[in-house]
């Protein structure tokens, strides 16, 4: 199950509770973050040890915005976002967020 996150303030605790989870950057409004969200979810469904959450863009410009700053990724919606350990391990966009990518990423491949 996907679980939203809205602020910079959780996203902080998520920092300091999960050791290693996925963050998918969603836009509410293009067809191909559509796309992505449907693999994600996918990938969420049959890949439940590893966390999944996600944020809209459209809503949570500032955590959107904090994230790309702090970690030095560039901005892209969708963007999945492997983190672990406090940093990010791995991260795609667009057509390359698909359900066997993002688990070959969580098994370190």
């Amino acid at each position: 199950m996907l679980k939203k996150v809205d602020t910079v303030e959780q996203f902080n605790d998520l920092m300091k509770t999960e050791g290693e989870f996925y963050l998918l950057k969603h836009s509410l409004t293009c067809p191909i973050s559509l796309a992505a969200y449907k693999e994600y979810e996918k990938f969420a469904g049959s890949n439940q040890e590893i966390p999944t959450y996600f944020l809209a863009v459209q809503d949570s410009r500032p955590l959107s915005n904090e994230i790309a700053e702090r970690f030095e990724i560039k901005h892209e919606s969708p963007q999945a976002i492997l983190f672990s350990e406090g940093k990010p391990r791995w991260n795609a966009s667009h057509w390359k967020i698909t359900s066997r990518a993002l688990k070959e990423a969580a098994n370190g491949k």
